[in-house]
């Protein structure tokens, strides 16, 4: 760590920040806007102190225009969990008080007692990837919330209502084969209301095929072999890269595991060993390995066998997913260092891949659940 600690507690239209040594003396800090004038102001403010690193809390949230903004100006920039700075906090003396320059305090000294903190890099291919995935997920929830609307439409106009897998075509069909009786107003405005429905299912069907595509596209230029992985395709090979960035932050798979929340937590106490379920770590790689399970237990697998061995051994249905889910976050996690391992530019995947295949020649290392191709072929 640098002599000197800039803690920065970031917000939409305004940045605090305190400045401190390293024996955690207070050397200076301030309130600036996050506008141009209020920025220089604050760039300014740090660059007079020479062996620097700005602590920025929240980097991949609300401090990302901050410290991306830095990191363009060539200031070197490490990323404070809040967990971490509200520990600090909590642990300090004092009232205990939450305050701005408070906050930035408690930054800059987590910053300074933390090793290993991420550094934080120039946007790039995974921020893109961020962003595709994030607005192709963003259209599917609108599709799902425009096929519930339409349901609930269609129940007042057929006996019954439709059936829960109903295309657009099918939908057109549907409304076109319904009498509404002349004056019946609400039935005439619920057939009017529901072919408005379908015509906006019609557009955003076409833009999540657009966007599944422009994903797609992206993920092959990354050179990452996630999808020969059984039960992940481009949208979640997508969150994968976008979400995880940098694979060898992870010391070990183990690590890997409990950060997506797929390794159980130890519960146990005296003689008592036992542990239960986790329900932290991030949520949307958590879920890409639950459909991931999901598809290897409908399908001739590897993960099949696994699954229903753990339920031959006595495990319910949902405990034998979950075993299922942290053998395969094992399996991801080795999929991305090979492919780390086999790139030119970095990890993760990375543009530049090598032509050489990431393939095992071995059966016996062949990863867990992988499709591989016909020459090679050892699941069905």
């Amino acid at each position: 760590m640098a002599k000197v600690v800039i803690g920065v507690d970031p917000h939409k239209r305004s940045a605090t920040i305190e400045v401190i040594g390293g024996s955690e003396r207070v050397l200076g800090g301030g309130r600036y806007g996050t506008d141009r004038a209020g920025y220089k102001a604050m760039l300014a403010a740090g660059r007079v102190h020479v062996d620097r690193v700005w602590a920025v809390e929240g980097c991949s949230g609300i401090g990302r225009h901050v410290a991306q903004r830095l990191v363009a100006d060539g200031e070197t920039v490490v990323d404070v969990p809040s967990k971490s700075s509200a520990r600090t906090r909590a642990f300090a003396t004092g009232n205990g008080r939450k305050s701005d320059p408070a906050d930035a305090h408690h930054i800059a000294v987590t910053a300074l007692r933390t090793p290993g903190l991420h550094v934080v890099r120039v946007e790039d291919h995974t921020t893109v990837l961020r962003l595709l995935v994030d607005r192709r997920e963003q259209l599917a929830r609108t599709r799902t919330e425009t096929v519930n609307r339409l349901h609930a439409l269609l129940l007042d106009l057929i006996p019954g209502g439709a059936k829960r897998s109903l295309s657009t075509g099918q939908a057109r069909t549907l409304l076109a084969d319904i009498d509404v009786v002349a004056g019946d107003i609400a039935a005439a405005t619920r057939r009017r209301l529901a072919g408005e429905l379908v015509d906006e299912l019609t557009v955003l069907d076409t833009k999540i095929k657009t966007a599944t595509a422009e994903l797609a596209t992206v993920v092959e230029a990354t050179g990452s072999r996630l999808q020969q992985l059984r039960g992940i395709g481009p949208c979640s090979a997508a969150r994968l890269l976008a979400d995880i960035g940098d694979i060898a932050r992870f010391a070990d798979p183990g690590h890997f595991a409990s950060w997506n929340g797929t390794a159980p937590l130890d519960a146990s106490s005296g003689d008592n060993n036992r542990h239960r379920l986790n329900r932290t770590g991030n949520r949307r790689i958590n879920r890409v390995l639950h459909i991931m399970a999901i598809a290897q237990i409908r399908h001739n697998s590897e993960g099949r066998v696994y699954y229903h061995a753990k339920l031959a051994a006595g495990k319910t249905r949902m405990e034998a997913i979950r075993a299922l889910k942290r053998r395969l976050s094992d399996i991801v996690h080795r999929q991305m260092i090979h492919d780390a391992t086999t790139t030119r530019t970095g990890p993760g995947g990375h543009t530049g891949a090598t032509l050489t295949p990431a393939r095992p020649t071995k059966p016996q290392d062949r990863h867990f659940g992988q499709v591989t191709t016909r020459t090679h072929q050892t699941t069905p």
